[in-house]
């Protein structure tokens, strides 16, 4: 259990924050404190009965504990982290922009296609933005199937077919990974191109305070320990002046 909570405490934040967050969603539903229905995303609901949770709830639901819950939750532990400590690591504003983005995209497709939970589309987003920041790394699925990282995504894809899931989850996950990794990685290195995606400075500060700058020992100012504790210094000069004067 040590072992276990050290591990969960050694988590970058974002990570940890995350999966916690759709742990205990999924707990409260399956203890059914909550139900499956005060969480999905309806703007009706948002916009006119107030129910704002909706916008950040429909993306920590995978469904009660099962198959489902464990492939999606791992996943997402594992890509989310990658990504924290990889190419956003001592970035974690850029990673948490990078969060808000995606999910403002899904709601927007959301809206349109009819989609209620985001939280595969997002578990997706992360694996698909790790695959292409990853290209060269080999994966093996379930033993099964050997092939590099950019592929990694479309596999899921797949399987979930196989499972008879909705193929638009899947799909909306990946569009929005592209649609970031193409604006972030690929459109500002084109001749043409130039950063679009500028981290907000109100972020920056949150999740990226400057560190406190260090002064070497030598350079720091002097001083004196004046207290009453401190020695009488006796100036043997001033004895001689009296001899001297007698």
């Amino acid at each position: 259990m040590q072992a276990l909570l050290r591990a969960y405490e050694q988590m970058p934040p974002v990570t940890r924050t995350y999966t916690t967050a759709c742990f205990i969603v999924t707990l409260l539903t399956d203890l059914k404190f909550i139900s499956p229905f005060d969480l999905y995303f309806n703007w009706q609901l948002i916009l006119f009965k107030g129910q704002i949770w909706r916008l950040f709830t429909s993306f920590c639901y995978f469904g009660s504990f099962g198959f489902s819950f464990l492939f999606n939750i791992i996943f997402t532990y594992r890509h989310c982290q990658m990504l924290e400590e990889g190419s956003f690591s001592g970035r974690t504003a850029d990673f948490v922009y990078m969060f808000i983005l995606d999910a403002i995209f899904m709601i927007a497709c959301a809206s349109v296609i009819h989609l209620v939970f985001l939280g595969q589309a997002f578990t997706i987003m992360l694996v698909y933005v790790w695959s292409r920041r990853n290209p060269l790394v080999p994966m093996n699925f379930f033993g099964i199937l050997s092939f590099n990282a950019p592929y990694l995504p479309w596999v899921l894809l797949l399987f979930s077919l196989l499972l008879g899931n909705n193929a638009m989850v899947d799909g909306l996950g990946i569009a929005c990974g592209h649609l970031y990794y193409f604006l972030e990685d690929v459109f500002p290195n084109q001749p043409y191109g130039f950063h679009i995606l500028k981290t907000p400075a109100i972020l920056k500060r949150i999740f990226d305070p400057a560190p406190i700058p260090y002064v070497d020992v030598d350079e720091r100012p002097g001083g004196y320990n004046w207290g009453a504790d401190q020695p009488i210094q006796h100036d043997e000069s001033s004895d001689d002046d009296v001899v001297l004067l007698q």
